[in-house]
């Protein structure tokens, strides 16, 4: 008797295991990206410039309105100009009200009444928020030169009411090519 107990458990066990639905998985993995033709890759650590003031003296803008430009770069390798022959560049960010154009200081900057302007080594402007004009690539490896200021806004200068304290600001740019 207990032989056939043990086999009619066993089968109970069976056919239980037969009749519980299938667990079925969920979607919980998903893949995005955009394929792109670009001529031109941005070498390994371009992608995260940061540009560093150091300490601006507010003496200096209350005279001047701006610093003196400091240069970044953004390296351009292995272009192809068969690809595409020119590039343009976009900053884009939070505008400064009182001076538009500018990028606005970010929230956690205890200095206030300034911004940051970028321009190209020439000294063009670059406003934020509107593509710059067309580079012409060059076959291989290029740089593309930039430069930042701190520009005091008009109010604070006028009014001697710059406020000292450490600042960053946050930018993004978007390549172009054409």
């Amino acid at each position: 008797m207990k032989q056939w107990h043990e086999v009619w458990r066993t089968r109970l066990f069976l056919a239980a295991l037969l009749i519980t639905p299938v667990a079925q998985a969920v979607d919980n993995l998903a893949f995005k990206g955009t394929l792109v033709n670009a001529p031109c890759t941005l070498r390994p650590g371009d992608e995260a410039v940061v540009l560093e003031f150091g300490s601006v003296i507010d003496k200096y803008l209350y005279r001047y309105t701006r610093t003196p430009s400091r240069a970044f770069s953004l390296h351009l390798d292995d272009c192809d100009t068969s690809v595409m022959t020119g590039v343009k560049l976009k900053f884009s960010g939070t505008e400064s009200v009182p001076l538009p154009g500018l990028l606005a200081l970010g929230g956690t900057s205890v200095a206030r009444g300034v911004a940051i302007g970028m321009e190209t080594q020439g000294g063009q402007a670059l406003p934020l928020n509107v593509s710059g004009p067309v580079t012409q690539l060059t076959a291989g490896n290029m740089v593309l030169w930039l430069q930042a200021y701190v520009q005091a806004e008009p109010q604070a200068q006028s009014s001697r009411g710059i406020v000292p304290g450490p600042f960053s600001a946050t930018a993004t740019f978007a390549l172009d090519y054409q």
